[in-house]
């Protein structure tokens, strides 16, 4: 086969809207595929890639009929990668139908996707729940913001990172100590794991059930100084809240 061209895409598409009783016609209207049976009407825009352009012309369809769908040729990629999974997300998202379109030896062909059906933004929530409880739950780990949004190749803090500096101050000021002691500072419900993990390598154990810093993690919190300076500040304030208990 040489280049290929949109109207490649039309025969595979008008045979299957055929097969299944739809009369169907190319380019009415700005239109390229118009499918007819009884009082359903099917709008396909075709493509050879997926872009902007074509859902931009698709959503317009859809002032026509809730059945609009776009065409594109089989796609390079394979169907379980995340950049499948994310197209076709937004495709459901907005209520469109996708076309498939492969070309083989033996003859092109069409194979249906998606259908057009409408989305229930409320259930997508539903089912996203825990991850929206996640995002609430890392911001509220945060003492405060330390990344610019729309960073590429950076680290980002997190409120794991900012954790692990705060068990590292810990033991700058007051040496080894335990798990135990370490929550009943502040360090929160983690500390354990994060020790145990170790997965910055700042801690080491030097005894059963009791944990220094690590010349690297020494080191390292350097880097973060306004996190370190709040969170000496945080152990201060610990440890005059505790003497004026005592």
């Amino acid at each position: 086969m040489g280049k290929m061209l949109e109207v490649d895409l039309f025969e595979p598409i008008q045979n299957y809207f055929k097969k299944i009783g739809y009369a169907v016609h190319g380019e009415v209207h700005h239109c390229d595929v118009v499918a007819v049976k009884d009082d359903q009407l099917i709008i396909v825009e075709l493509k050879l890639t997926l872009n902007i352009d074509l859902l931009i012309q698709a959503t317009k369809r859809q002032r026509l009929t809730d059945m609009v769908y776009i065409a594109v040729p089989k796609p390079r990629f394979g169907f379980r990668t995340k950049k499948w999974k994310d197209i076709c997300y937004l495709i459901r998202r907005l209520e469109l139908g996708l076309i498939i379109v492969s070309f083989q030896t033996s003859g092109a062909y069409a194979e249906v996707k998606i259908h057009p059906s409408p989305f229930d933004r409320n259930k997508s929530m539903r089912l996203s729940k825990k991850k929206r409880d996640n995002l609430i739950k890392e911001i509220n780990g945060r003492s405060g913001d330390y990344n610019v949004g729309g960073s590429t190749q950076t680290k980002i803090m997190t409120a794991y990172k900012e954790n692990c500096i705060y068990i590292a101050c810990c033991f700058e000021r007051f040496g080894p100590l335990s798990p135990k002691r370490l929550r009943e500072i502040g360090t929160g419900d983690k500390t354990l794991s994060i020790l145990h993990k170790n997965y910055y390598g700042w801690f080491e154990r030097v005894k059963r059930g009791t944990y220094i810093i690590s010349e690297k993690g020494k080191k390292e919190i350097k880097l973060f100084p306004e996190l370190v300076t709040y969170y000496y500040k945080s152990i201060g304030e610990t440890e005059s809240s505790s003497s004026t208990r005592t």
